[in-house]
């Protein structure tokens, strides 16, 4: 089980995000999961589906990567280290927005893959997990938070959200 310590995105200072939507959440999320599958097919389906592809999984990956680098929630004594962690997050991030932006739709996969590393060498545990599991977990936790984000308009009929 991922255990990020870190206050969540919306508590760190000086990163002002828009709550995702369900739908964008599950959609890059989705792809996320087929490029790790290796599933060509559905990663395929995903980004034709959303042109926006790239810029959605960039909003996704700073979700995942500025509260892992965050100086937040570290030790009341940061070192060094501490800071070039966080700036090298926020780098991170900044970078992967501007190859977004520059190269346009032809970014998703190799977006997708930069966070899929990040998750792998950063966020899974050699003994207890693998990627997809990371990546499970990840999703269940910002599906949630667009879900509570933006609820159903009162009278709608509720939708149960499951992953494969």
């Amino acid at each position: 089980m991922i255990m990020i310590q870190n206050p969540p995105l919306s508590q760190v200072p000086g990163v002002p995000l828009v709550p995702l939507t369900p739908e964008v959440a599950i959609s890059a999320f989705g792809y996320l999961r087929a490029v790790q599958a290796g599933d060509t097919e559905a990663a395929a389906e995903f980004a034709d589906a959303h042109p926006q592809m790239p810029s959605m999984l960039v909003n996704v990956a700073e979700r995942i990567i500025v509260p892992v680098t965050a100086l937040c929630g570290l030790d009341p004594d940061p070192c060094d280290d501490s800071f070039a962690l966080e700036a090298v997050g926020r780098v991170f991030v900044a970078t992967l927005r501007n190859w977004s932006r520059q190269a346009g739709p032809c970014t998703a996969e190799g977006i997708a893959r930069a966070v899929i590393d990040f998750v792998a060498h950063i966020l899974t545990n050699e003994d207890r997990e693998d990627v997809s599991d990371a990546l499970y977990e990840l999703e269940v936790v910002g599906v949630g938070q667009a879900l509570e984000a933006h609820p159903a308009p009162s009278g709608a009929h509720p939708t149960h959200h499951t992953t494969a």
